[in-house]
């Protein structure tokens, strides 16, 4: 009886573990040394489940024969090894620098052979390898400035030396450090610090061009100096070099891949390029659009504000991964260039864990898609699996990306139920939806994932569906609307009295010239010159009718920050806060209108501070009459109407600029190049005014917490 009882009261327990491990699966649970995240377009961090565990350690047992007893075997450990490779038979080469010397492992990671040193010329500092479809090696020979053709066995088949080219540049510097062939038998060549891009060559060695070269970064400030400057100042300043190149990959669809490092390179790390030198990965999906960035960061900080990108790795379906040697981030995008992953952890110098990698060099893909990382510190390759979620997420994107959606959304599903953070998963979801035809569906999804191009595309399908279901009734309703009023135009016409309506008004005079004030805004807009005139010298403008259109104005850039539709507005994701908006829009108007009455004031104008803050407030009207039907109009646009959109948005905005421009002209009676100089000066005591409150309030807070620690250390005492 007792034991049936103990029984009962397990069986609950017991069915709640069996529950939680087919809700969770073991990969949630897994401790790994490091953490996987994965950034939103919005720069949003998402800790998600682990894509890779550690698996094994290389290297650790190669043994060779001892020169002075052929009979026994010494230990010889890999040294400062720069590159690795993987075969299509999954055997692993490293180009072991420190010992001048190709090292294989087969496809289980035991230590297979050396390449013996090649008799004439042996290798000198080996630092890139590559092996093509026919199991030729190609290693980058950089300490004897070559690339060698080796054969399985390490026989010498060709060599590749500097051609002799009048396209090449006499002070073009031949060290090559990394190396790739195509399947034209085409040689790329990267040379150590060389700008020119990659140097490629053909199967007999002979040049054909330099390829994929970066572009020199050129910043506004390089323009305002090429403007102000002359020639000979020009030329002394320091050349703008493109940033090199630092590795090259290629798949096996024939692209081919860089990786670059530069201080200035803000984005293209990565670029995969077709034989045109075409770049395939295209504009960035994030709000703001722009080229890809590549190379994830967690926080930055400290050196690892710039990515210093080592090596790339791609696997057969076209999904890369490239390390970062200065964070040892590992970043997985798949064939398009959309993130899925990236991870690291903190490498201790003094003890070495699987799954930290100390110093990474290169990193290599199996067709079993286990990842291979060569550590020239620990001089150890590590290698890792892909996880049950992570092979579910790959299984699942390469699916959407071959459009097979059905198949796909079970999967995404399952990832969603995991992590419902992961936005991949989200947009395979969409996708899936869309094809489907459930466009509302589609079109949640797509904002939640925060792409505005996938929402405008859910968003058009449903303004069709709803224009050609009641097309028949918008028909009639325009045609009975034209009927009316041709009915009342020929009713005026016949007793145009009928329609005459006297207004008068009645109340305060107060009242009445509030009134007459507000409708001055309008006779404004038409004519700006004249309209500020009047507000100076007819007093046409007051402090209340000024202040009753500085809230409207609020109100309108208010419900534009708000209500704009997501396809134009990407904040629209993120909580809207009035506050900080309120702060934003009167602090900036309210420094406007102050430097400029003080400007001029010091300049001779002849306008009043009332006449600035009624002017000032006046020239925000076109964000009233623009502002807000546009934010209306804009909910039922889509990005194909984004022309229009931008047009009457920057239009707005270009309006209320000239209208200050009036304003200061008329108020201040000013000539064209006397408003410039005060706008001028405007514009700079308003940004000195802003860098002296903020050193103010620094120091305020410094002296606050100095004051706070004396009293808390008299306080102890």
């Amino acid at each position: 009886m007792l034991r049936k009882m103990k029984s009962t009261r397990l069986l609950p327990g017991l069915l709640v573990a069996c529950l939680l491990v087919v809700m969770f699966p073991a990969t949630a649970f897994a401790e790994y040394p490091y953490s996987t995240n994965y950034r939103t377009s919005y720069g949003t961090l998402v800790w998600t489940q682990a894509a890779y565990a550690p698996d094994q350690v290389l290297g650790r047992n190669i043994f060779v024969t001892d020169p002075e007893n052929p009979e026994a075997k010494v230990l010889s450990p890999l040294q400062q090894p720069s590159d690795l490779f993987i075969d299509k038979e999954d055997q692993i080469y490293v180009a072991d620098t420190g010992n001048n010397r190709i090292v294989i492992f087969d496809e289980n990671g035991e230590f297979d052979r050396i390449l013996p040193p090649l008799e004439n010329k042996p290798l000198s500092g080996p630092k890139g390898l590559y092996v093509d479809e026919n199991r030729n090696i190609f290693v980058a020979d950089t300490g004897n400035s070559r690339v060698v053709k080796l054969g399985q066995q390490g026989e010498l088949l060709q060599e590749y030396t500097l051609p002799d080219s009048r396209f090449i540049p006499d002070n073009y510097r031949f060290e090559p450090i990394k190396v790739a062939v195509d399947k034209r038998g085409f040689v790329y060549i990267v040379s150590l610090g060389s700008y020119n891009g990659l140097l490629q060559l053909d199967s007999d060695g002979g040049f054909v061009r330099f390829f994929a070269a970066n572009k020199a970064p050129f910043s506004f400030l390089d323009s305002m100096k090429r403007m102000i400057y002359s020639k000979e100042m020009y030329e002394k300043q320091l050349s703008k070099l493109p940033p090199a190149i630092a590795n090259v990959n290629i798949d096996k669809r024939g692209f081919i891949y860089t990786v670059s490092y530069g201080s200035e390179l803000k984005s293209e790390q990565v670029k995969k390029l077709n034989n045109a030198g075409k770049d395939f990965l295209g504009k960035s999906s994030a709000p703001g659009g722009g080229n890809k960035k590549f190379g994830e960061y967690r926080f930055r900080s400290g050196t690892s504000s710039v990515n210093n990108l080592k090596d790339i790795a791609v696997d057969a379906t076209g999904n890369f991964s490239v390390i970062d040697g200065e964070s040892k981030m590992v970043s997985q995008y798949d064939a398009f260039g959309n993130l899925l992953f990236f991870w690291s952890g903190d490498a201790s110098p003094n003890t070495t864990q699987l799954g930290i990698v100390k110093s990474p060099s290169a990193i290599e893909i199996n067709s079993k898609n286990h990842i291979y990382i060569l550590d020239d510190n620990a001089n150890l390759i590590q290698s890792f699996r892909q996880t049950e979620f992570g092979e579910m997420v790959y299984t699942a994107n390469n699916l959407t990306l071959d459009g097979k959606y059905k198949e796909a959304e079970p999967l995404w599903q399952q990832v969603l139920h995991y992590n419902a953070h992961y936005t991949p998963a989200m947009v395979g979801l969409a996708q899936s939806a869309f094809q489907k035809g459930d466009y509302e569906e589609a079109q949640r999804l797509y904002l939640a994932a925060g792409l505005q191009e996938g929402y405008s595309d859910s968003f058009w399908q449903l303004r069709l569906n709803w224009l050609q279901e009641r097309f028949a009734l918008i028909m009639n309703i325009i045609v009975v609307i034209v009927v009316l009023y041709l009915i009342f135009k020929f009713i005026k016409k016949r007793k145009p009295d009928l329609f005459k309506v006297k207004l008068q008004m009645k109340g305060d005079n107060k009242l009445k010239r509030l009134g007459e004030q507000l409708r001055h805004g309008l006779y404004l807009m038409r004519h700006p010159i004249d309209g500020f005139t009047a507000i100076r010298y007819e007093n046409k403008g007051s402090y209340w009718s000024g202040i009753i259109i500085l809230l409207l104005a609020f109100v309108s850039y208010a419900l534009s920050r708000s209500g704009t539709s997501f396809v134009f507005n990407a904040d629209l994701i993120k909580p809207f806060n009035l506050f900080n908006i309120f702060i934003q829009f009167f602090l900036l108007w309210t420094g406007f209108v102050i430097c400029n009455y003080l400007v001029s004031s010091i300049l001779r104008g002849e306008g009043r501070f009332k006449d600035v803050f009624i002017g000032s407030a006046y020239s925000l009207i076109p964000l009233i009459i623009i502002g807000l039907p546009l934010t209306l109009i804009s909910n039922g646009m889509t990005l194909s109407e984004e022309a229009i959109y931008s047009f009457l948005n920057q239009g707005m905005f270009v309006w209320v600029a000239l209208l200050i421009i009036w304003q200061v002209k008329s108020l201040q009676n000013y000539s064209v190049s006397e408003t410039v100089v005060n706008l001028l000066y405007t514009i700079g005591t308003m940004i000195i005014i802003a860098v002296i409150c903020f050193i103010v309030i620094g120091l305020g807070a410094e002296l606050r917490n100095f004051i706070y620690s004396i009293i808390q250390e008299v306080s102890v005492r």
